[in-house]
């Protein structure tokens, strides 16, 4: 169903390209975590919460006051556990689905072309 929109919005070339994009972006935060990781004798990880601390403090109250007016069960169910998940891997997973969604169709094996 997803392709089935993308592809009427003619975006299929957009999505891979922005899948791509992304995706490339999560690899090079595994590769920065990884480097941090060695230079500081232990493991660390930037979580989607640090993504997020990291953009300008007024957007994101903007971006809070309007989430929490329109869907106020999304804060506790959606966002605090999406918080805690490793960014390069929230990226690599966001890339995958949008290089997913740009696929061209499937040619039909075996069909008649004839009476």
């Amino acid at each position: 169903m997803l392709r089935n929109v993308a592809r009427f919005l003619g975006l299929p070339f957009f999505s891979r390209a922005i899948g791509l994009v992304v995706m490339a972006g999560g690899f090079v935060q595994l590769c920065y975590d990884g480097a941090r990781s060695i230079a500081n004798n232990g493991l660390r990880i930037t979580t989607v919460a640090d993504w997020i601390h990291a953009l300008p403090q007024d957007r994101t109250a903007a971006l809070g006051q309007t989430v929490e007016k329109i869907a106020p069960w999304a804060d506790a169910v959606l966002l605090a556990p999406l918080g805690l998940v490793p960014a390069s891997l929230f990226a690599l997973g966001v890339g995958a689905v949008l290089i997913w969604l740009g696929q061209p169709p499937r040619e039909p094996i075996g069909f008649l072309t004839g009476p």
